[in-house]
């Protein structure tokens, strides 16, 4: 079966998804020179479920080549979130899939009551920026607590 074939389904997360997306994001983050962070900020995907308790986790999945992105919301103060997590591998890009998972990020944050939506990146990952401005997103002032963000960016919603 060739990748054109296969149809990308999103889907909820769980748990047993951890160590697949775990790999999927540490080989994303290392491709662009930056370091996983198990520990620290990359914790949250020890434990999904428990994570992301009243926010939403999801995989983007392709039957015969498992998960090949994914996209978090995590609840921050407020009706405040953070999008968390919005990666892709690298075979799969420039099909549309990155803007397909920021639709389904914004119609998710929209329908949890969320009022604005916050994210930290690096900006080595200028595919992922550009997204994010072709969304509407502005550069913020917020700090974040991860070593390798040195970019912020909102959304009101």
């Amino acid at each position: 079966m060739q990748k054109q074939d296969c149809q990308p389904h999103l889907r909820p997360a769980t748990n047993a998804d951890g160590g697949a997306v775990r790999k999927m994001v540490f080989d994303v983050l290392r491709e662009h020179g930056l370091p996983p962070d198990p520990e620290g900020t990359d914790a949250d995907l020890a434990d999904i479920e428990g994570h992301y308790r009243g926010g939403w986790f999801a995989v983007l999945e392709v039957d015969g080549a498992g998960i090949i992105g994914s996209v978090g919301l995590c609840p921050l103060e407020g009706a405040v979130m953070e999008l968390r997590k919005m990666y892709l591998h690298r075979d799969w890009r420039g099909r549309g899939l990155g803007r397909r998972l920021m639709e389904c990020a914004l119609t998710e944050a929209r329908r949890l009551g969320a009022r604005k939506l916050v994210l930290g990146t690096a900006g080595v990952l200028a595919e992922a920026v550009e997204l994010y401005k072709r969304f509407g997103f502005k550069p913020s002032r917020r700090e974040h607590s991860a070593t390798r963000v040195d970019q912020s960016w909102e959304l009101d919603l």
